[in-house]
């Protein structure tokens, strides 16, 4: 995606729209400070290289799938591109749908990568 296609995809007044679910997404975002994923569906588009450089030039969008939380507590999003696969770790905003982190969080819990039954076998 070319640079002029990024700005004219930023609305006036210092937003964009979201891919995903259409929500029109300030820039300014509590927490952060660079704005990269919709606080309402948490989806985001695979803009940068390095926080903030709008440096990427694949411009998929980039489904979350997973939380990870830094030593100091701060919860951070795992997103993955679906045009190059790239993962990307995204900090999580102020605003951002707290259900949605949640459900994000305990997905492995819900959804195990395995049977749970193999547990016991290593008992």
């Amino acid at each position: 995606m070319s640079r002029d296609h990024r700005r004219a995809r930023r609305g006036a007044g210092g937003s964009f729209r979201c891919r995903r679910c259409s929500l029109d997404v300030p820039l300014d975002a509590p927490g952060t400070a660079h704005r990269n994923h919709c606080p309402n569906c948490l989806w985001s588009v695979h803009l940068d290289r390095t926080p903030g450089d709008r440096a990427a030039d694949c411009g998929a969008t980039m489904e979350p799938i997973a939380i990870t939380v830094r030593g100091d507590g701060e919860w951070v999003l795992v997103h993955r591109c679906g045009g190059c696969h790239a993962l990307d770790l995204n900090r999580s905003a102020a605003d951002d749908n707290p259900l949605l982190l949640v459900r994000l969080a305990v997905r492995p819990l819900a959804q195990p990568p395995f049977p749970l039954e193999h547990l016991t076998a290593l008992i």
